[in-house]
C-alpha cells in the first residue's frame, strides 16, 4: 500500500499478533505505536557528507534536533495560536488514504468563547420560536 512505518523495528502485522496473544483483537481495533521516526539518507564525503530525511520527521522537535545536527542552527519554529495542522497520509499514487485532518491551533479562551457563543445562538434561536 505505501511505505509509512517501513522503518519500524516491527511492522503492524507483528505488533497485532503480539497483541493478540494476551486480549482478543478485533476488525477496527486501535493499534497505537507511537512516534515513528524515518532513517535519513546520506550523501557525500567528508566536509560535504549530509543526511536528510526525504520521507520526513515524526515531530518538530526531531526536525529541529535534526537541523542542530546539520549546521548547528535549529530554523523551524514550534506551533503557535493561529497555525494549522494539518495530517494526511498518501498511497504510493498520491491518493489520500483516509482524507485530511486539519486543526487551527488556538488558545482555550478561544475555543470556550466560540462554544460560548454558539450556544447563545441556540438559546435566541429557540427564545424567538417560542
Amino acid at each position: 500500500m505505501c511505505d509509512a512505518g517501513e522503518d519500524m523495528a516491527f511492522h503492524f502485522g507483528q505488533l497485532i499478533a503480539h497483541a493478540a496473544k494476551t486480549r482478543t483483537v478485533h476488525a477496527g481495533s486501535m493499534v497505537g505505536t507511537g512516534v515513528v521516526s524515518n532513517v535519513g539518507a546520506t550523501t557525500g564525503k567528508a566536509s560535504s557528507r549530509r543526511t536528510d530525511w526525504p520521507k520526513g520527521y515524526h515531530s518538530i522537535a526531531e526536525k529541529r534536533a535534526m537541523e542542530l545536527q546539520q549546521s548547528d542552527v535549529a530554523s523551524t519554529g514550534y506551533l503557535q495560536f493561529g497555525d494549522t495542522v494539518r495530517v494526511e497520509m498518501k498511497n504510493k499514487d498520491g491518493l489520500s488514504i483516509f482524507g485530511a485532518i486539519e486543526q487551527p491551533l488556538c488558545p482555550r479562551w478561544a475555543r470556550v468563547a466560540a462554544r460560548l457563543k454558539h450556544q447563545n445562538a441556540f438559546w435566541r434561536f429557540l427564545d424567538k420560536r417560542w
